[in-house]
């Protein structure tokens, strides 16, 4: 179904305005978003992408609107994903929790910007060359065998290329200044951390479009639903974080899952080549007579290896260890460091976030106790962090880090 270029426009113009109007609405002027808000804004865009679908499927037919939403499915499924590597960089860096809403949407904008480049150059290799099905399966393939890999501290490090780069060759200050991105310290301009960050997300979200573009390629070769499909999974990505933060890293099988899914969009890319073929090498440059995977069963698949990875994920103990003991050593480094929030509330709620998580390490206990010898220091951390609490609390003072540094 060929889209008239004035939906195209209108479509564009949505999507930047709904960018437009989270920036002045919710992010230009810094603070901690609560969970009631993180909540309502990422039902909202969840609820406009789902009402976007349904108009496709209304004036565009069962087909579009079945491979809008395989697409929407997936593609959510992978922004999730990415989500991990933005907690990293964000932990990483020490980003103030007041101007993470910032850094998030600058990684969402880039990320949509790149994704655009991708669609626009897959687009174009689509309709010139047949056998670049084949290189979209085969990329795939690989990059579901390399999920499948134990991640290691490389393949979550925010040092990539851009920020080395960037590191090298130019001047840079080891403290924020606000959400800025250059500062004067004695009389020069120095860039700040901040823009070191952006350039971390900007890395990531490019290495992301490689494996994003060829998976919804290989549930639709309609440039406008992989666009549009693309584009609202983006949407409420921020908010979505901010609702999630706590519960990434008791996904533990969420990467099997996205393994399993990108597996067989590669699997049905290579038949859809086959079925297409005129590379001379393969059957002499004859189609191969291969069954076709059609878009509701593609849906189906990713629908149901979702909810079974995502509820096995929940119910199991292993990641409730892990995600207590990734959590509390996130929230300890952050309660202690003076720089990270301004805002008392949001102190004392990191505060009591690892007391639970503390708690909760000791409650499930011996046979999961060993994943602590992997954590060096953490109830060294955890003890610094309850006794800075305590010696303010019983001064009475309202920023214990900053008190506790003075009096130092």
């Amino acid at each position: 179904m060929d889209v008239p270029v004035w939906i195209w426009t209108l479509t564009c113009v949505g999507i930047v305005a709904l960018m437009a109007f989270d920036f002045f609405f919710h992010v230009r002027e810094a603070h901690v978003p609560t969970l009631r808000e993180a909540a309502l804004w990422s039902a909202l865009y969840v609820g406009v992408a789902v009402a976007f679908g349904v108009g496709v499927l209304v004036f565009g037919g069962s087909t579009m609107g079945s491979e809008y939403f395989a697409g929407y499915v997936t593609e959510k499924a992978l922004s999730v994903d990415n989500l991990f590597i933005f907690l990293v960089i964000i932990s990483s860096f020490q980003v103030p929790r007041e101007d993470q809403q910032k850094v998030l949407l600058f990684g969402i904008i880039f990320a949509l910007v790149a994704r655009t480049g991708f669609i626009a150059v897959g687009a174009t290799l689509i309709n010139s060359f047949a056998w670049v099905f084949y290189l979209f399966g085969l990329v795939l393939l690989l990059t579901a065998g390399k999920m499948l890999k134990p991640a290691s501290e490389d393949s979550h490090n925010s040092e990539n290329v851009m920020v080395r780069l960037a590191r090298r060759l130019l001047n840079t200050s080891d403290q924020y200044d606000g959400d800025r991105l250059f500062t004067e310290i004695d009389g020069r301009r120095v860039m700040t951390p901040m823009l070191l960050v952006m350039a971390a997300i900007a890395g990531t979200d490019l290495l992301f479009a490689v494996d994003s573009v060829p998976a919804i390629y290989g549930l639709t070769q309609n440039v406008y639903v992989v666009f549009t499909a693309t584009a609202f999974s983006l949407l409420g990505l921020r908010q979505l974080y901010f609702l999630i933060d706590g519960l990434l890293d008791r996904l533990i099988y969420l990467g099997y899952g996205l393994a399993a899914i990108l597996g067989f969009i590669g699997v049905k890319l290579i038949m859809h080549a086959l079925h297409e073929n005129n590379v001379p090498f393969i059957n002499e440059g004859d189609p191969v007579s291969v069954t076709q995977i059609g878009t509701g069963a593609s849906l189906a698949v990713i629908s149901v290896v979702l909810v079974v990875t995502v509820v096995a994920s929940l119910y199991s103990k292993r990641g409730r260890m892990q995600n207590a003991i990734s959590n509390a050593r996130r929230h300890a480094t952050d309660y202690l460091d003076a720089e990270y929030t301004a805002d008392p509330e949001e102190r004392e709620r990191i505060y009591h976030a690892l007391l639970d998580e503390r708690r909760q390490i000791a409650e499930l206990g011996p046979k999961y106790q060993g994943m602590l010898d992997g954590e060096p220091g953490l109830t060294a951390l955890l003890d610094r962090a309850v006794a800075r609490h305590e010696e303010a609390v019983a001064r009475g003072t309202a920023d214990p880090v900053r008190s506790a540094d003075a009096e130092a």
